[in-house]
Parts: structure tokens; C-alpha cells; sequence
């Protein structure tokens, strides 16, 4: 797709304008995650878009790890971050972590202190807080604030030397107190922190907020194009101020676009660990998690988020978007990439009593339009099990499955007529008899006889036992990101585990392959199952059933 056919925004379009007037002549953007959690799909959206913009206008976008909170960060979500990245089918241009700019970042705190723009100040949190104003009264000026640049740089010296103890000491910029943007207002660039960092480890005592090293390792990196969502707009006059008091050589620009809300999903990395670290949730891959790690053990395809970003677009308006379009964008792409296999999750066995034949070994595709993903053996017999229900005594009018008064095409195999039905002393419905056609067979049949109704089937003597895992909507509410306890919207139901009986195919390891077991949905292969038995994750339903529930 060329640059012209793709969907547009604003972004797009203000990118393809500055290059048009000879504004700039490269494009570098930056997906920055801090590494204290798992990606989620909000995360997705904002990768989709930097990689996606740098791609598309023939520059590079950076991977760079926001590793200024030490006590959260983990070796093990770094590594996370980069598998997701690249599963979405991203190469960045470099790979990089604050971390590696400490020093530089240092040497530039030093510079706003001999500047006089930059004090530490000793005041405790709450007083800072507490002086900091509202957005209708200005703040207040530290005691602290008139030091010399002498003295604040020997007292930055200490905080650097571990003399002084955590919470004792902060450096701030010096610039207004009244300020109307609260951001403005004296904001914190250095604290203390005694914690060993992951990459760092003891090197370091004092970090740069996330304030102070955002902007400046842009600029480091080259980066034109500072993509940020709407709650940083107002940190964007910060941005900008840094930036021109210090001698850095790029000026990349901040650009801000609405964060994705999605219903019934949490995307707060604090709430997931709770779910996480409660057992809510069996880990952050667990399928009924909105993490990319969940997503892709779930079977959601790459493609299929990305065509879900494609069409939720890139706005600057706050919205929340319908669980049923990820859900949509999902289905749309694996109906075109799924293998067609037959699988029965309540079975019901049906007996073919004319049937005096071996076995017959059918060979069909695994998907009727997609002949690259080849074909498999299927067997017809005598002895078969069908979904129960695809079977009513007293069906429906709009029932076009098997029933007393019916007839019914096993899908590649044969139309069979109902025969009988046999019941226990419960009066439970136990077997089902039916007689074949024989000038009826699939790709075979001159019969001239028409039915209304197709239904999967397992022949019993080769069909395998697999683990099927339904999974569903986490909560039953659609806002659960504003609830405090999140136990409190739990959907009890959101994994049903079942027995089912399948092809036998589907026992062979398959883990890269997705399926859709006929007029039951699309499933995966448990990625992240140690057991050796086959495990089917339900990925989506074949319709939106949430729909009818409103």
C-alpha cells in the first residue's frame, strides 16, 4: 500500500505536510514503555502508530526503555516488551534504555543548576504539596528557592554521593510558583532513590523524572516526532522549556492523540498486577488479560490487532471504543487465515446403521479459499458423534438441523435421515440412529436431494480427546477501571473448561496454526500449557454474543 492509500489522521497528515515544505528531511519516532509491567493493547495503538509512521515515511522509530523507577522495573518485562514488539511484526531502528543517558542527563542537571535555573530543596513531600497552589491560587516559593548555584550544586553533589537520605532532597527547576500550568510550577527533575537498578545496578543513587528525561533523550536519539498520548499535554510546555535551556542539539517535537479506552478492559499496569499477584488471573499471559503476551496465548493474530488499531483510528478526541470492534477486527482476520476443523464440545453419539462398510478416509482442505495451508484425513464410519445441539425432538421452526422430522448433510460426508433416538432409564437422550444416502457423498453427489442444514461430526474410533477453554469478557461491567476493587466486576465466568471431542489432527502439535472449529468459533493452541494433552483456547466466538445480553 503506498503512502497515499493509507488511512489518514492528523499526525499522517502533519508529517506528510512538514516534509512537502522541506521542514525536515527524516522521520524518527520512539515507542518509550516503562519496564514495570506487560504491554497491553493500549500499548498496541501507540506501537502501531510510531513504528507504523516511521515505516511508512521511509525513517525509523526507537525501542527506549523508561527504566527511571528502579524499585518497579524487572529484567523480565524488558524482555517482554521486546518479544511483543517484534510479534507484532516491529524492528526498531536502535534499542536503547534512559539508563544509558544518566550520565548526560547528569551533566545537563548540573547545567541548569549553574544557570540558575535549577535549586535542590530540602522541604519534606508535604510541604512541597502543600505550597505547590491549585489551579486557582499560585503556589508558594520554597525556602530553598534563592540558594546560590554554589550551593545547589554541592548540595546536588551530595544527593549524587549518597550522603543524603531518600525523601531528604529533590532537585527542581526554578521557574514559576504562579505559572498557570501546575506542570510549570517548580516541577521535580532529580529524587533520591537507594535502589540497585536493573541495568544500572548501584551506579547510581539520584533519578531523573520522567519530566526531566523524556524530552532530552529524544534529543539524544534524534527523534523528530515525540507521539504522546492527551494526558501528557500539559507536560509539553515543560518539554519545551528543558529543551531550550539546555545545550542539546535536536529539538523533536511532542505531538499528543487521544489514549485508547476500551469497554470492559483495565489497561492500568498497577490493576493488572493486582489481578495478577490476587490469582485472579493465572499471569499476565493469561488469555483473559488485555496483554499483548494474553492476546497472542488467546490466538489473536498480529494482524488482527493491528487491523484493529487501523480502524479505530488516531484522533485527538477522548472515546471509549466497543469491546465488539477489537472482537470484529479479530474474527475478520482469522476467518481468511484460520484451518476449518470439525470438533464437538458436548458430543452425542449417532450410530449409521445402514453403514456395512470400513471405514472411509475423506481427504479435505483445511480451508476451502486458503488451498496454502494444505489438506487432512478425515474418516466416516458407522459409529459417529455430532454436537448435541444440532439435535431437537421438537425443534424450532428456524431449526435446520437434525431432528425427528429432518434430514441433514454431515459436512464432507454424506445427508443422513433420522431413524431413531435411544434414551437411558432417566430418560436422557443417550444415541441417535440414522441411515446414510449413498448417492449423496460430498464433491460426489448427482443425487438432486437438497437440505437445508450442515453439521460437523467426529468419527468415534479416531476422534482424539482435547481440553477446550472458553474463554469470555473478564468483567461484567463496562467501566472496571473505575472500580477500586476489581473482584467486586469479576466475570465468574469467563473461562469454562470442557472435554471435547476432535479430529484427530487436531491432537499433532500445531502451536503457530489457528483454527476455527466449525459453527463453534476460532481457537489456538495453548502456547503457554506445560501438559502435554492438547489445549484449545477459544480466541472469539463466531458472533458477538455480548451483544444480545444489553
Amino acid at each position: 500500500m503506498t503512502v497515499s492509500q493509507k488511512p489518514t489522521n492528523f499526525i499522517r497528515t502533519k508529517i506528510a505536510d512538514q516534509i512537502k515544505l522541506g521542514q525536515i528531511t527524516e522521520v524518527v519516532t520512539r515507542f518509550p514503555p516503562e519496564p514495570n509491567g506487560y504491554l497491553h493493547i493500549g500499548h498496541a495503538k501507540s506501537i502501531c502508530l510510531n513504528f507504523g509512521l516511521a515505516e511508512e515515511f521511509g525513517g525509523g522509530c526507537n525501542l527506549r526503555f523508561d527504566d527511571t523507577n528502579p524499585e518497579k522495573e524487572s529484567q523480565e518485562y524488558i524482555d517482554a516488551i521486546e518479544t511483543d514488539v517484534r510479534w507484532l511484526g516491529f524492528e526498531w531502528a536502535e534499542l536503547g534504555h534512559t539508563a544509558d543517558y544518566f550520565g548526560q542527563l547528569f551533566e545537563w542537571a548540573l547545567h541548569l543548576i549553574r544557570n540558575g535555573d535549577a535549586y535542590v530543596d530540602e522541604q519534606s513531600a508535604e510541604e512541597m504539596r502543600s505550597s505547590r497552589g491549585t489551579l486557582k491560587a499560585p503556589g508558594i516559593d520554597s525556602v530553598f528557592r534563592d540558594r546560590s548555584p554554589e550551593e545547589n550544586e554541592a548540595l546536588f553533589l551530595k544527593m549524587r554521593g549518597g550522603k543524603l537520605a531518600e525523601g531528604s532532597a529533590v532537585l527542581r527547576a526554578k521557574i514559576s510558583m504562579s505559572a498557570a500550568n501546575l506542570n510549570l510550577r517548580d516541577p521535580a527533575l532529580y529524587r533520591i532513590r537507594h535502589v540497585e537498578h536493573p541495568r544500572s545496578g548501584d551506579a547510581w543513587c539520584i533519578y531523573p523524572t520522567y519530566d526531566f528525561a523524556h524530552g532530552q533523550s529524544d534529543a539524544i536519539e534524534g527523534v523528530t516526532h515525540s507521539l504522546c498520548t492527551l494526558e501528557f499535554e500539559d507536560h509539553r510546555p515543560l518539554y519545551e522549556w528543558l529543551l531550550k535551556k539546555l545545550p542539546v542539539t535536536g529539538r523533536p517535537k511532542q505531538t499528543e492523540f487521544s489514549r485508547l479506552e476500551l469497554e470492559a478492559t483495565v489497561t492500568s499496569k498497577r490493576k493488572l498486577n493486582t489481578l495478577v499477584q490476587a490469582g485472579h488471573v493465572s499471569g499476565w499471559d493469561d488469555p483473559r488479560m488485555p496483554t499483548i503476551a494474553g492476546m497472542r496465548r488467546r490466538g489473536y493474530s498480529p494482524d488482527g490487532i493491528k487491523l484493529f488499531c487501523e480502524r479505530i483510528g488516531v484522533t485527538r478526541k477522548p472515546n471509549t471504543i466497543e469491546l465488539q470492534i477489537l472482537e470484529g477486527a479479530v474474527r475478520d482476520d482469522l476467518e481468511g487465515r484460520a484451518h476449518k476443523a470439525m470438533a464437538v464440545l458436548d458430543p452425542l453419539k449417532v450410530v449409521v446403521t445402514n453403514w456395512d462398510e470400513g471405514d472411509l478416509a475423506l481427504t479435505v482442505p483445511w480451508h476451502p479459499k486458503c488451498s496454502e495451508l494444505g489438506e487432512r484425513t478425515l474418516y466416516f464410519g458407522r459409529d459417529l458423534y455430532i454436537d448435541r445441539s444440532d439435535f431437537e425432538l421438537e425443534p424450532p421452526d428456524d431449526f435446520f438441523r437434525l431432528s425427528p422430522d429432518g434430514s441433514v448433510r454431515l459436512k464432507y460426508g454424506f445427508i443422513v435421515d433420522f431413524e431413531d433416538a435411544v434414551f437411558d432409564a432417566d430418560g436422557r437422550l443417550q444415541e441417535v440412529h440414522v441411515r446414510f444416502d449413498p448417492a449423496t457423498r460430498s464433491g460426489q453427489d448427482q443425487s438432486g436431494r437438497k437440505v437445508k442444514g450442515t453439521i460437523q461430526w467426529v468419527h468415534q474410533p479416531t476422534a482424539k480427546r482435547l481440553e477446550v477453554r472458553l474463554y469470555d469478557r473478564l468483567f461484567t461491567v463496562p467501566d472496571p477501571g473505575n472500580y477500586d476493587d476489581l473482584a467486586s466486576c469479576l466475570n465468574l465466568d469467563s473461562l469454562i473448561v470442557k472435554e471435547a471431542l476432535g479430529e484427530p489432527e487436531l491432537a499433532e502439535s500445531m502451536p503457530e496454526a489457528y483454527f476455527q472449529f466449525e459453527r463453534v468459533g476460532f481457537f489456538k493452541q495453548d502456547s503457554g500449557d506445560p501438559s502435554s494433552r492438547p489445549v484449545y483456547n477459544r480466541s472469539v466466538a463466531l458472533k458477538d454474543t455480548w451483544a444480545k445480553r444489553k
